[in-house]
């Protein structure tokens, strides 16, 4: 007699993946989502520029530095 306990675990194990790919991309979207308000605060000049030309190029090249930096300033505080 088959009770479908292998379907339940199928289907959890797919809750648990599916949570832990929504907990990456929380992770991710929140390191943007801060790096994006330092760079507003600290350079807005750069984020005013990017806006009105449309250019995301350099906007995307200061964010990736902003998390650069704040890595390394984390594994020299470590």
């Amino acid at each position: 007699m088959d009770t479908g306990t292998s379907s339940d675990r199928d289907a959890d194990s797919g809750i648990g993946s599916l949570a832990g790919v929504a907990v990456v991309v929380g992770i991710v979207a929140a390191i943007i989502a801060g790096a994006t308000m330092w760079l507003l605060v600290t350079d807005p000049v750069t984020v005013a520029n990017s806006v009105e030309d449309g250019q995301v190029t350099p906007l995307v090249r200061q964010l990736a530095q902003v998390i650069v930096d704040a890595l390394a300033a984390l594994l020299k505080y470590l």
